[in-house]
């Protein structure tokens, strides 16, 4: 398992992040330039919590009636401005792991709001990308950045140490 997470791999997951951030500006920019509002899609899936075999859970059903529609001016800007973070730090390789954090969760939220389309797909290529760890952003940003944050920290927790009273 070890050669999933090689720099000849990091090749491939980072066509595979760069091709997944392009799905979440587009995503993104649609809903900016377009207008976006959630509410429509939220009552969608409260119709979808009903019946025999609902698509939405009760629970969920739950979270959308009692936090989502009574908040959906939040929403409607949290999306659109999640998803363009989302696609442009996976584009640029830029806090990559968060990004894809950010990403599976909203794509979790679209599928328990009994939303299919293309959400399992990015969904399972986000949960790769996480596996894939450094491989991930090996092409990417991060892989500058992370190093010199880590050294920071490193010398921050040295300085404290050194100038720390004596006992």
């Amino acid at each position: 398992m070890k050669w999933l997470r090689g720099p000849k791999m990091a090749i491939v997951w980072t066509v595979l992040r760069i091709w997944l951030g392009l799905q979440w500006t587009e995503a993104a920019i649609e809903k900016l330039t377009h207008g976006f509002d959630a509410l429509g899609f939220l009552q969608g899936a409260m119709a979808n919590a009903k019946g025999d075999h609902p698509a939405v859970q009760g629970w969920y059903a739950n979270f959308l009636q009692h936090f989502a529609i009574p908040n959906v001016e939040l929403f409607n800007h949290l999306i659109p401005i999640g998803e363009l973070l989302v696609g442009v730090g996976l584009i640029l390789g830029v806090a990559t792991i968060p990004a894809l954090i950010a990403a599976a969760f909203m794509n979790l939220n679209f599928m328990l709001a009994g939303t299919t389309s293309t959400n399992p797909i990015l969904y399972t290529v986000e949960i790769l990308l996480l596996a894939a760890g450094t491989a991930g952003y090996y092409y990417g940003i991060d892989r500058i950045i992370i190093p010199r944050i880590k050294n920071w920290m490193h010398d921050k927790k040295v300085n404290r140490q050194h100038h720390a009273p004596a006992n």
